[in-house]
Formats: C-alpha cells, structure tokens, sequence
C-alpha cells in the first residue's frame, strides 16, 4: 500500500504515520525528519531549507521532491509506503503524481486527519520544539496549510481514495479508525491488481 497521510501541523500525522507503518508492515516516510536531520547535520541543503523554516514558508518543491525520490522508489520496492509532509500544495500533487507514476509508485490512498483551528494551536503550543513556535509562527504556518493544503482534500478526493478522520480524538481511536478504513481500501486495491 501507497499512502499518503495529509492534516494540519499538530493534526497528529507524525504519530499516526509511525503506527500505520507498523500495523501495515510499511515504510513511514517523513519529509519533516529528513528535513530537519539535513538543518541538524548542517548539509548545504540543511542550511537552505532552515532559511524557508525559519520564516514559516514551505521548502520549494523541487529540492523536496528531490530528496524524497531515493526513500520512496525503496520503500515501494520493499511493499509500500506511509508519507507524511508532502505534497502540501496541488500543484505539489500534481509534480509529484507524474514523477511517482513514471517510477510507478504513486500514492494510492490519502488520509485526512481532520483537527479544529483551536486544537491544532493548543497542541503545537504545547510540544514548542523550538523558538519559531511562538503564537504568531503558529497563526502563520495555520494560515499558509489553509491556503496551499486545503485544497489538496478536493484533489485527492477526486482523483485517489480519500479517507477522512476526525483527528481531534485520542490517538488510540484515530489509529483504529485509519486501521479500519484502510484495510477496506486495501482489499479493493488487492481485487484490481488480481
């Protein structure tokens, strides 16, 4: 299985992702950590990509689809995949579609983990892994996925298996809900294969 996991910052895709991975015997993909292990080892891409994150604005598209291509032909070889963090724009899904279904790994479920604005600030306040997460970081990286993210939930609803889940609840049950709607998916992807 192809998935590909989409939700707000805070929405919980990291910890949903990790589970997914397991539960489905997949890969977990996540352009947030291997972004953030280039700014840690201080690679010259690390250093270009902590000037975007510093400002609260995404990395451009290609530098992350460049980086994402090596971990994603991989983990499809060995039986699939769980993606956290990108695309986050459609134009980001469709680069991203074309390159994928060349290589012919593909996204081929999303899942939306749905999250209320006050929550999603509640919980990034709460985790503050840095001093770019201040209220107005926050409101700004809000603003930005309402405006370049959003849209994708239309995108992939019409063109993928979308899967939405109200991601305000405990882990435990978002787990299990994904779980649940994904297997279904999952036997239908099996039937076309056949």
């Amino acid at each position: 299985m192809r998935l590909l996991l989409i939700g707000a910052p805070g929405a919980g895709k990291g910890t949903q992702a990790v589970r997914l991975a397991e539960h489905f015997g997949i890969t977990h993909i996540s352009s947030g950590d291997l972004l953030r292990k280039h700014v840690e080892d201080e690679t010259p891409f690390g250093v270009q990509v902590k000037e975007f994150v510093s400002r609260g604005d995404l990395v451009p598209d290609q530098m992350v689809l460049d980086m994402l291509r090596k971990p994603i032909v991989e983990a499809s070889a060995r039986g699939g995949y769980v993606l956290d963090g990108f695309p986050r724009t459609v134009e980001q899904a469709e680069i991203a579609y074309e390159t994928a279904r060349a290589l012919g790994v593909a996204v081929q479920v999303a899942a939306y983990l749905e999250v209320g604005r006050e929550e999603l600030v509640r919980r990034l306040l709460a985790r503050g892994r840095g001093s770019d997460d201040t209220q107005e970081v926050i409101e700004h990286r809000l603003e930005v996925y309402d405006q370049k993210t959003m849209p994708m939930i239309d995108y992939y609803a019409k063109r993928e298996r979308l899967v939405t889940v109200n991601g305000a609840r405990p882990p435990d049950e978002v787990s299990w809900s994904l779980v649940v709607q994904l297997q279904k998916h999952q036997r239908a992807l099996a039937k076309l294969e056949d």
